[in-house]
């Protein structure tokens, strides 16, 4: 049976419906969810309650309406812009993050590990700008053209502007996180109590994880009018609180001075920790027993208002371990208990970062201009999303940043790879936002923010491989990837049905639009144009490999090692069919002009049921 591709993203709405209908089929009258059914089956009776707590704003239905619409737009290649792009897994993505995000659904639905955004702060100057519901990709290129669009309180609707701009990008966010993801969320004072409400609206408040305050000057601001702010946070909310598991990180050097070996133990070096816990003999008598100091031979108590803290059979395996430690000259009054370096199980994460270990926003802004960029003002520092990465990742993670503004997180997924031989992957999206002609980075050379950000890569790369990428010869490790594919957002290759209405009795104009029609691919696009839209929307990653075979002589592309032919030539018979089919493949695509007539359409049909291959055409 022979698929028609629709040329439309991953349909949320039905996914969601499928997903209730699988374990609810009783709630479905005649295809229709029946949600007071559904309610009561989960114990919540309909009441007149007018006033129940609930998170509401103008535009949030429309929020959600706007985030389940398909879209209908594809992310077009540009190799010239990209770094190695035949053989990268990076990739970088210029568009309105709101249809990119959407694009992603069916390629990366529950793939990624790790998102970090840093979004408009919506200090009255940020660019924020209402997402059109009628025609997306209008507004989307009408937005590019401008240099600012700022959300001023004297709006009006301030706090809505922001909240209708990140509700529907958070909802299809959450959709490609794992089940074991987490999302990193930076912001300020201005909307981290609306942040929070709506994170806990699309994420659920029990996977609420924690808000982190990062220490982000290196001085205070004495021209403040009331207090110098010098903290933003980090909102974190995991897809499933109970499946996710934060690394803990390594020592630090500050750390590291702690660990000695004063009695010169062969085990190495170690730190020690009281013996002693805040309980009294009365709570908890089995812990309160002597203990003799083997240099003294005097027994010691645990101290007033204390017991030891470990049973007497632990006390004695400790002994005969070595693991007691009585002071240099064996004259402490109490023991403490040696931890050693080689068992350290790494770092409990705090919720207070210093700039001391992650940097500040003025070592951010040094950090861009060791690397020539000039002209975007607030970047973060690499070492801030590093240390994210190494809480929240694993080597072989994807990690999306939807704004990325000047791709710092591309930066730190690079550095951090380059230090622990990982091969993490990094998806960036920007909207490509003019900079202003009288701009610093205009007058640079950079005439959009995907610009800065796509240099930075690059130069951050370069650097990176130039110091030898963190690795030696011998080691047993994949290259460094500091490579990147450049994708921009744009309508179809695929022509949409003009269904505008037409006047009773108008046939020429009928009949123009089906001539228009025959050929379903616009004149103006390549074939590598079709072909990652055939990827994206039948759900293969846009960092796919591809080889180009010759199958009869006309070229066919092999997707993943031949999982998937697809074919665009013209001139395609039944003995090119036969061909792909004995390759194997687990579906061929081929355009609707490859075939010679209906006959071939026919016989590919056959041929390729027969030999249990699936056949899209478009």
């Amino acid at each position: 049976m022979t698929d028609k591709l629709d040329g439309l993203s991953m349909d949320m709405e039905a996914v969601n419906k499928e997903k209730l209908r699988s374990v609810f089929p009783e709630c479905f009258n005649e295809g229709s969810l029946d949600i007071d059914k559904l309610l009561s089956l989960c114990g919540e009776y309909i009441v007149d309650d007018y006033e129940k707590y609930e998170f509401k704003w103008k535009g949030k239905n429309d929020c959600l309406r706007i985030a389940q619409r398909r879209s209908t737009a594809t992310l077009r290649p540009v190799p010239e812009e990209s770094v190695n792009f035949d053989a990268t897994k990076n990739l970088y993505i210029e568009g309105d993050n709101l249809e990119v995000l959407k694009l992603l659904q069916k390629s990366y639905f529950r793939k990624v590990k790790m998102i970090y955004i840093d979004p408009p702060y919506n200090t009255g100057n940020d660019f924020v700008y209402e997402d059109d519901f009628a025609d997306p990709m209008r507004r989307y290129i009408e937005v590019t053209q401008q240099t600012t669009k700022s959300n001023p309180e004297t709006m009006g609707r301030y706090h809505t502007n922001w909240l209708n701009m990140m509700y529907p990008r958070l909802r299809l966010a959450a959709n490609l996180l794992r089940d074991d993801g987490v999302i990193f969320i930076s912001i300020d004072d201005n909307e981290v109590h609306n942040l929070r409400k709506l994170c806990d609206e699309v994420f659920g408040e029990e996977n609420f994880i924690g808000m982190i305050s990062w220490f982000k000057k290196a001085s205070p601001s004495n021209d403040a009018q009331y207090f110098s702010n010098d903290i933003e946070y980090l909102v974190v909310y995991a897809k499933v609180k109970l499946e996710w598991r934060p690394n803990r990180l390594p020592l630090t050097a500050k750390q590291m001075k702690y660990y000695q070996n004063p009695d010169n133990d062969p085990r190495g070096v170690w730190n020690s920790a009281t013996y002693t816990c805040n309980k009294s003999k009365e709570e908890r008598p089995n812990l309160y027993y002597p203990i003799t100091n083997p240099f003294t031979g005097e027994e010691v108590y645990p101290k007033e208002s204390a017991v030891w803290a470990y049973s007497q059979q632990q006390c004695k395996e400790h002994i005969e371990n070595n693991l007691l430690f009585w002071g240099t000259d064996g004259t402490a009054k109490f023991p403490r208990f040696k931890k050693f370096l080689t068992n350290h199980q790494g770092v409990v994460n705090r919720t207070l970062w210093h700039y001391d270990d992650v940097n500040h926003t003025q070592g951010a802004a040094e950090e861009l201009k060791r690397l020539g960029i000039a002209g975007f003002s607030t970047p973060k520092p690499s070492k801030l999303i590093e240390k994210i990465i190494r809480i929240a990742s694993d080597p072989d993670s994807i990690i999306l940043d939807f704004f990325s503004g000047s791709a710092t997180t591309a930066h730190a997924v690079m550095q951090l790879n380059a230090e622990d031989g990982g091969n993490r992957r990094f998806i960036m999206v920007q909207l490509p936002e003019a900079c202003g002609e009288k701009s610093e980075a205009y007058r640079a050379g950079y005439r959009n923010i995907c610009e800065i950000g796509k240099e930075r890569i690059r130069r951050a790369g370069q650097k990176l491989l130039e110091s030898g990428g963190g690795q030696t010869p011998d080691e047993d490790r994949p290259p460094l990837d500091t490579g990147f594919r450049v994708f921009r957002l744009d309508s179809s290759n695929m022509k949409l049905w003009d269904d505008t209405p037409i006047e009773d009795g108008d046939v020429a104009t009928l009949f123009d639009r089906i001539d228009r029609h025959i050929d379903g691919l616009k004149p103006d696009r390549s074939d590598e144009d079709l072909l990652y839209e055939i990827l994206l929307k039948l759900g293969y990653p846009l960092t796919s490999s591809i080889s180009v075979l010759n199958v009869g002589g006309i070229a066919v592309y092999s997707v993943e090692g031949g999982g998937l032919l697809v074919c665009l030539q013209e001139g395609v018979t039944a003995d090119h069919i036969e061909q792909m089919a004995g390759l194997s493949p687990q579906k061929v695509v081929l355009a609707g002009r490859s075939l010679a007539d209906s006959s071939t359409k026919a016989n590919a049909c056959y041929l390729l049921e027969n030999s249990g291959i699936a056949l899209e055409v478009i």
